[in-house]
């Protein structure tokens, strides 16, 4: 099964869902990942890798982890691997090695080619497609990074049935996102999957490759409209504006990033209702969609005006306005920069 990423001709490329058999590679290739992906699924990548020269970059798991100082660390194996221009960058892992991958592969000799091997659903419906990669600092998530495609994408979901069902539900998260700002044949489709068997990786690999070719669908679609994130591109962000400060505030440690999502998702959709963008039947929809996978859906700000003042430190605010991604029923969103600080202050106290 194959989604063909529509850009130019030079940075199109395919996302393989279920079709890894064998890469070959007449050049030096490196690949990047951690411990544990290393521990669970290395050996059975390196079987379907044929290479001049390979590598491994190991780096630590976790959000915490995503910073420049790792970038450093991956640079330097780099270099002293001897890599040129022409070789390849294999990011297998989740949303942190994809986005550190990619930025890594952007700058070095001022850009090699890489590809993406997703191992957590996160991944596969988000993180891996889009070209979107970077690191966070002490100011706040992704604020330093690229727009740079990967040459292609490949998604097998036999690497999901190893992860926990924590990990998965942070993958639905996203999914969930899109289907409300998109798609509302697909939202009910989630709201009738059986959540049990999700959670537990039970599910059939038809299933798995559903969830995943449907969520590729929609974001190549938008990418293929909007690669520079400048129009309807941002409508992906539903969510991320509150997530992106809770993961902040939280030091990347408590919360996986599908998690803040969940969470943003329920924030962004308290402040629709109070703009009468979103009636409370389909606010609670969605809430009722989110618990069943169970995702968190509440956090308790202790300071909502140091939470508001962080808004402006992300991506989507310019000018100092804020622009807020919010759902308009099910299936639309819209992107609003023209509330009133006291509408938002009054959603953020929702929330103390």
């Amino acid at each position: 099964m194959q989604v063909k990423v529509n850009l130019d001709k030079n940075t199109s490329y395919n996302v393989y869902i279920n079709e890894l058999e064998e890469l070959n590679f007449d050049t030096k290739v490196v690949i990047l990942t951690n411990e544990l992906i290393a521990n669970l699924h290395l050996n059975t990548l390196l079987e379907k890798i044929q290479a001049k020269e390979l590598f491994i970059i190991k780096i630590k798991d976790g959000e915490e982890y995503k910073n420049l100082k790792t970038i450093e660390y991956i640079l330097d194996q780099m270099f002293a691997y001897k890599l040129d221009r022409k070789s390849m960058l294999i990011s297998f892992g989740g949303g942190v090695v994809s986005d550190m991958g990619g930025f890594v592969a952007s700058i070095y000799q001022r850009g090699i080619d890489f590809i993406n091997i997703p191992t957590t659903l996160l991944a596969c419906v988000d993180a891996s497609v889009g070209g979107k990669t970077g690191v966070n600092n002490k100011f706040g998530k992704n604020l330093i990074g690229s727009f740079y495609q990967p040459k292609a994408v490949y998604c097998e979901s036999e690497f999901l049935k190893t992860l926990p069902s924590r990990e998965l539900a942070a993958g639905m998260a996203e999914f969930i996102k899109m289907a409300v700002i998109f798609d509302e044949k697909i939202f009910s489709f989630l709201e009738n999957l059986d959540e049990n068997k999700f959670l537990n990786a039970n599910l059939d690999d038809e299933i798995f490759a559903k969830i995943i070719q449907k969520s590729i669908e929609l974001k190549a679609n938008i990418v293929s409209q909007d690669e520079k994130e400048s129009g309807v591109r941002m409508l992906l962000n539903y969510g991320h504006t509150f997530a992106h400060v809770i993961e902040n505030l939280t030091q990347y440690k408590i919360y996986l990033h599908g998690e803040a999502v969940a969470i943003g998702i329920n924030m962004a959709n308290t402040l629709a209702v109070r703009l009468g963008l979103l009636d409370e039947v389909r606010c609670k929809r969605i809430l009722n969609l989110l618990k069943k996978f169970k995702l968190p859906t509440s956090y308790k700000i202790s300071n909502t005006n140091e939470f508001y003042e962080a808004f402006f430190l992300d991506k989507k605010t310019h000018h100092q306005k804020i622009n807020f991604i919010l759902p308009c029923g099910l299936g639309k969103a819209c992107i609003k920069n023209d509330i009133s600080k006291e509408d938002i202050m009054q959603t953020l106290k929702a929330f103390v």
